[in-house]
């Protein structure tokens, strides 16, 4: 069964926590590939470059096929699987968190070092948010001006997303709408139009639907 919706981080999430006088720094970032997550570790390598661990996490894709995670030097099992599972149970996918770790001269044993690194992820999940994104269908409506703007209105009132407007001597709509609404979707433009338009189907895409903290 394909996909239709899925978790992203809404921005970047930064989150403090400490322990036994050890820091961890969360850092969430949203990415679109495992190119663009490395690149991120590498730039907290760069900026934090007196902590001694930078352990992190990523889930790339809407089923959340690339899974990855680095103990960078942590005990095996104490700092990535950790981390990895916070975002799994989180169901947030197209993110990867850095957690940078200052030692503050107290071992914290493995089963410390697993609780701080989760709280840190879980943190800075809480400081990003999160947005759905959600598989649609991209679909052009062209209208007369004198019928567009109430046309538009109806259709964001009734939850439909409008993606983009361009005004020239007719009005181009570009919407998003998923599957299951497609139906309700051209009835309803027939109605608003006495049938003079009608939504074409471009190709399917994902779009940012709706936004939680």
């Amino acid at each position: 069964m394909s996909v239709e919706h899925y978790l992203v981080p809404a921005g970047e999430g930064v989150a403090e926590i400490e322990v036994k006088r050890s820091r961890f720094r969360a850092l969430v970032v949203r990415v679109e590939d495992e190119d663009a997550a490395r690149a991120v570790v590498e730039r907290s390598r760069r900026v934090h470059w007196d902590a001694r661990h930078h352990c992190s996490a990523f889930v790339i894709g809407p089923d959340a096929r690339l899974q990855r995670s680095s103990d960078d030097g942590e005990p095996a099992g104490t700092a990535g699987a950790p981390m990895l599972e916070v975002l799994r149970g989180r169901g947030v996918c197209d993110v990867v968190v850095v957690v940078t770790r200052w030692f503050g001269g107290v071992l914290l044993g493995a089963g410390g070092l697993v609780r701080a690194y989760a709280d840190a992820v879980r943190a800075g999940l809480d400081d990003a948010g999160t947005l759905t994104r959600q598989r649609v269908w991209e679909q052009l409506l062209i209208l007369d001006h004198a019928e567009a703007g109430r046309v538009e209105g109806e259709l964001r009132q009734r939850g439909f997303h409008v993606l983009d407007a361009a005004y020239a001597d007719r009005v181009t709509l570009r919407l998003g709408t998923p599957a299951a609404r497609l139906g309700e979707l051209g009835a309803m433009v027939a109605e608003l139009t006495a049938g003079s338009a009608a939504p074409v189907d471009l190709a399917q895409s994902w779009v940012d639907v709706s936004a939680s903290t």
